[in-house]
C-alpha cells in the first residue's frame, strides 16, 4: 500500500478493498481508481480488477425481496437436486418394470456430471454477462423440460430413451443450481448476512437429494421385496400385473414431479429480476473483470486447480457412489427402502453441517487449512468403516451402518 491510496476494511469477511490511483487522490475519495485490488488481511490472496470503479457516493439498499429471491432459487435448486437423484432410490423398482440393468441406473445418475461439464462455461458465462435472470430461468426451463420428457411414455425401449434425454436436460441445469449461490449472496445481501446467505442457498440441492431418498420409494414401493416368497407369486400372471403396477406407480411418481417443476419455474417467471435497483454494499457494484480475461486468468492460476480437483473429486466421487447407493447395498440384502433411509440421513446431516461448519470457517479462517484436513480425515475413515461394515469384516449393526454414513 502506498500513500496515495485508501481502504475500505470490513470486518465481518476479513476483506478489505484497496483503492489505489496512479496519480494521487484528492480529498480522499475524490477521484476514482483506476484499479481495485481485492486481498485478505494475512495478503495469501489478492486479485486485481483493471479498469474498475467504485464510486463512494453509490446509493446502497438492502431490500426485503432478497428472501422471495432466495427462496424461489432455493426451490429451483432442490428440484434441480432431487430429479437428478430420482432414479438410484427406486432402482430395484425401475429395473423389474423396464428390464433395465445396473448399469442403465448408473447412466442415469451419471448424466448429471457428464451434463454439467457441458454446460459450464455456457452457463458461467450466462450468469457473468446476461446476469441472474436469464441464468435461473433457462435452468429451470432444462428442469420442467426434463421432467416433461420423462412423462411421454412408460413402454420399452422407449421410455429408455426419454428418461435418459430427462436426465441430460435436467443435468444441464447444474451448473446453476449448484454453483450461483455466493454470486446471488454477492448481489441481494448486505456482508455480515453473506456468508449465511451462500450457506442457505448452497444446501437446498442438497436437501432435494435427500428428500428423493423418501419420496422415491414413498411413491414407488419396492414390489418384489414386499412379496411373500411362494411359487404362486412367480406365475405368468402375477408379473404381468406387478409390473403394471411399477410402471404406473413409476409414471404417477414422473407426473407430480413435471407439476412441481412447472410450478418453480413460473415462480422465477413471475419476478427474478438480474439484480436489485441499488447494490446492497459498494463492493457489490464493483465492475466484474471480463469473461473472456477471467477464464483465461483461472485457467493460468495453478492454485484454482489445486482447489477445483481436491473438491470435484471429493464431491464428485461421494455424490456419484450416492446415487446408486440401493444399486450398492443390493447384494448385501439391504433393500430399497432401508438403502433410501442411509441416503437421506447422509444427506440431511451434510446440509444441516453445511450450515453449522459455515460459521466455524468464518470464526476459525486463519487456520481454513487444518479445518479441512481434519474434516477430510475423518471423513475418510468413516468411508472405511463404512465398507468394513458391509463387507463384514466388522461385526455389522444397523447404527453403526447409520453412524458410518452420517
Amino acid at each position: 500500500m502506498t500513500e496515495n491510496s485508501a481502504r475500505i476494511f470490513n470486518t465481518s469477511s476479513s476483506e478489505y478493498i484497496a483503492m489505489t490511483d496512479k496519480n494521487s487522490l484528492v480529498d480522499n475519495m475524490s477521484v476514482y481508481p483506476a484499479e481495485v485490488t481485492v486481498t485478505t488481511t494475512d495478503n495469501e490472496i489478492r486479485t486485481t480488477i483493471q479498469q474498475s470503479l467504485i464510486d463512494p457516493d453509490a446509493e446502497t439498499h438492502v431490500y426485503k425481496r432478497r428472501w422471495y429471491i432466495l427462496l424461489a432459487y432455493s426451490l429451483l435448486a432442490c428440484t434441480q437436486g432431487g430429479y437428478w437423484n430420482t432414479w438410484g432410490p427406486i432402482a430395484a423398482s425401475s429395473e423389474d418394470a423396464f428390464g433395465w440393468s445396473d448399469a442403465d441406473i448408473a447412466l442415469l445418475s451419471n448424466w448429471g456430471p457428464i451434463s454439467y461439464v457441458l454446460a459450464t462455461f455456457v452457463m458461467s458465462w450466462v450468469v457473468d454477462v446476461k446476469g441472474l435472470r436469464w441464468a435461473c430461468l433457462s435452468t429451470a426451463i432444462m428442469v420442467a423440460a426434463g421432467a416433461g420428457v420423462r412423462c411421454i411414455t412408460d413402454q420399452p425401449p422407449y421410455v429408455k430413451w426419454t428418461v435418459n434425454l430427462g436426465q441430460f436436460l435436467n443435468g444441464l441445469a447444474g451448473p446453476v443450481a449448484m454453483a450461483v449461490p455466493p454470486v446471488l449472496s454477492i448481489l441481494w445481501f448486505p456482508v455480515q448476512q453473506r456468508t449465511s446467505a451462500t450457506a442457505l442457498a448452497a444446501f437446498p440441492n442438497g436437501v432435494g437429494v435427500a428428500m428423493s431418498f423418501l419420496s422415491g420409494p414413498y411413491m414407488v414401493p419396492d414390489r418384489i421385496s414386499n412379496q411373500n416368497i411362494t411359487a404362486s407369486n412367480y406365475s405368468s400372471s402375477n408379473t404381468t400385473e406387478r409390473i403394471s403396477q411399477e410402471r404406473h406407480d413409476i409414471m404417477i411418481y414422473m407426473y407430480v414431479e413435471a407439476a412441481w417443476a412447472v410450478f418453480v419455474l413460473l415462480l422465477i417467471l413471475v419476478y427474478f429480476p438480474a439484480k436489485p435497483p441499488k447494490p446492497p454494499t459498494l463492493s457489490a457494484s464493483v465492475e466484474r473483470m471480463d469473461f473472456m480475461t477471467g477464464a483465461k486468468t483461472l485457467i493460468r492460476n495453478a492454485r484454482f486447480w489445486v482447489i477445483c480437483a481436491t473438491y470435484g473429486i471429493s464431491l464428485g466421487v461421494f455424490n456419484c457412489w450416492q446415487s446408486v447407493l440401493d444399486v450398492i447395498l443390493k447384494p448385501h440384502k439391504i433393500d430399497e427402502s432401508e438403502a433410501g433411509w442411509l441416503g437421506f440421513y447422509s444427506i440431511l446431516a451434510g446440509c444441516v453441517g453445511s450450515v453449522i461448519l459455515a460459521r466455524f470457517a468464518d470464526v476459525f479462517s486463519r487456520h481454513m487449512k487444518m479445518f479441512l484436513l481434519l474434516l477430510y480425515i475423518s471423513g475418510t475413515g468413516c468411508f472405511v468403516w463404512f465398507t468394513l461394515l458391509i463387507n463384514g469384516t466388522i461385526p455389522e449393526s444397523t447404527y453403526s451402518l447409520y453412524a458410518a454414513i452420517i
